[in-house]
C-alpha cells in the first residue's frame, strides 16, 4: 500500500519550508544573495544540510524562491496602493471616497521608495546585485510586475482625461527604471556620507519627477 502523508505531515512541511524561507531571507536582507549558503542557512535554521536540500535541489532554486516570495510581498504593496478599490471588493467593504489617478500613483511610488530606502539592503539584492541566470529570469519578471501596475494606472489616468496623451507602456517602463536608478544611487549616497543623506529629500524628487511625466500640461 502506498504511503500518504497525513495532514499533518503536511502541515510540518510546509511550516519546515516557510522557517527555511524566512531565514534564507534575513540572510539576504543582511548580506544579499552573496551571503546566502545551504550551510549557513541550515546552520540559522537549526536543521541539517540534507534537510535543506530535501526542500530545495540547489543554492540557485533556493535563491530564485526567496526572491520570488520577497518580490510577491512588494508587488502586492503596490498593488493595493494603485488599486484599494480592487481590495475593498474582494473582502466586501464599501468603497470609501475615491482617489484621483495622480493620488494612487503618487501613493504606490511612495511605497515603493520609502520601502527600499527602508530595506536598502533588500532593495540592493532584488534590483541590482549580480545574480545567476535563475534569480535574474524571475528579476526580469519582478520589474514587468512593477510596470504592469504602473501602465494600468496610466491608462486609466488617460481614459479619465486626469493624465496627458502618452504611450502608457513607455511611461510606465520610464518609472520603474527612474525608480531603479535613482535608488541605487541613494544607497551608495547614505554608505558614502549618512549624515548628509536624507531620505524624505530623495522622496519627493523622485515622485515629483515621475508625476511631473504623467500631468497635463
Amino acid at each position: 500500500m502506498a504511503y500518504r502523508p497525513t495532514e499533518k505531515t503536511e502541515a510540518r512541511k510546509k511550516a519546515q519550508r516557510k522557517l527555511l524561507l524566512d531565514t534564507a531571507l534575513q540572510l539576504v536582507a543582511s548580506g544579499g544573495f552573496q551571503s546566502l549558503t545551504i550551510a549557513l542557512l541550515a546552520e540559522r535554521a537549526d536543521v541539517a544540510t540534507g534537510t535543506v536540500y530535501k526542500y530545495f535541489a540547489s543554492k540557485a532554486e533556493l535563491c530564485a524562491e526567496v526572491f520570488r516570495v520577497a518580490t510577491e510581498k512588494e508587488v502586492r504593496n503596490v498593488q493595493l496602493a494603485a488599486f484599494p478599490q480592487v481590495e475593498d471588493e474582494l473582502e466586501g467593504q464599501q468603497e470609501g471616497e475615491a482617489l484621483s489617478c495622480e493620488q494612487r500613483l503618487k501613493m504606490a511610488l511612495e511605497i515603493f521608495s520609502r520601502r527600499a530606502l527602508e530595506g536598502r539592503g533588500l532593495a540592493y539584492a532584488l534590483i541590482a546585485e549580480p545574480v545567476d541566470s535563475k534569480v535574474q529570469q524571475e528579476r526580469l519578471k519582478y520589474r514587468r510586475a512593477y510596470a504592469e501596475i504602473f501602465e494600468a494606472l496610466v491608462t486609466e489616468g488617460v481614459e479619465k482625461n486626469e493624465f496627458a496623451p502618452q504611450n502608457a507602456l513607455i511611461s510606465a517602463g520610464a518609472m520603474v527604471g527612474a525608480l531603479a536608478e535613482t535608488l541605487l544611487g541613494s544607497i551608495a549616497s547614505a554608505q558614502q556620507t549618512p549624515g548628509e543623506f536624507k531620505p524624505e529629500e530623495w522622496i519627493e524628487e523622485i515622485l515629483s519627477f515621475c508625476l511631473s511625466g504623467v500631468r497635463r500640461a
